[in-house]
């Protein structure tokens, strides 16, 4: 499966935000990860529907929308109009992932769903024909910096041999601490889209960090 590298916005500097965003496409970025925060569902607030309606007008990145927000089904059309292209949710933040994601299909709109770090694969297996991505967190969801959790790949091992058994065809996203010094390994065990945030935002050089990781994942 082709590798792709989804920086997180999260990570940008605000101030320089259409800038920055230019640069990781020079840089050969095809994602930007967006999470969204409710202060509900994680203890911290992002941005949401009017930040991604500005500068989907300057932009022609793939616009992976992470909604980390308690009952996701209630604003689906509203990000599928403000321009995302991918909309994952959490199962732990709904009753009916089953219904969320026919609804987000019945846009045209790319499905994913996500796990937290302590939440098992079984809860999604349900739901994995009806996905195009699955998102395994690697810190705790709601704050950007923090340490990457190694531990948590053992479900993108467990993920691939579903993915495998049952002849399915979703990409695999990681999410949280990942940086030049583990993104091999991380990529190593089957994940294909990398979200990094600081590692790439926090660079002195945007468009030279993104070449950079695009670099070790098109070596792969």
């Amino acid at each position: 499966m082709k590798n792709i590298l989804s920086p997180s916005l999260l990570a940008a500097d605000f101030t320089k935000l259409g800038q920055q965003l230019e640069q990781i496409e020079k840089g050969g970025a095809q994602y930007i990860h967006l999470d969204v925060m409710d202060g509900m569902f994680v203890p911290n607030i992002s941005f949401g529907i009017p930040v991604i309606q500005s500068i989907r007008k300057c932009s022609n990145l793939v616009f992976d929308v992470h909604l980390m927000i308690m009952e996701p089904e209630r604003y689906v059309e509203a990000f599928y109009k403000a321009g995302a292209d991918i909309i994952n949710f959490h199962v732990e933040a709904t009753k009916s992932p089953g219904d969320v994601l026919a609804k987000i299909k019945s846009f045209g709109v790319k499905t994913g769903i996500t796990i937290k770090p302590n939440t098992p694969v079984s809860e999604i297996v349900p739901y994995l024909e009806q996905v195009d991505m699955v998102l395994v967190m690697t810190v705790e969801p709601g704050f950007g910096g923090q340490k990457f959790m190694a531990e948590k790949m053992e479900k993108v091992t467990e993920l691939v041999k579903i993915r495998e058994q049952k002849n399915l065809s979703f990409d695999i996203e990681i999410d949280g601490g990942v940086n030049m010094n583990n993104i091999k390994e991380i990529l190593s065990t089957g994940v294909n889209v990398i979200v990094a945030g600081s590692a790439i935002f926090g660079a002195e050089d945007v468009e030279k960090s993104t070449r950079e990781f695009l670099k070790i994942l098109q070596e792969k």
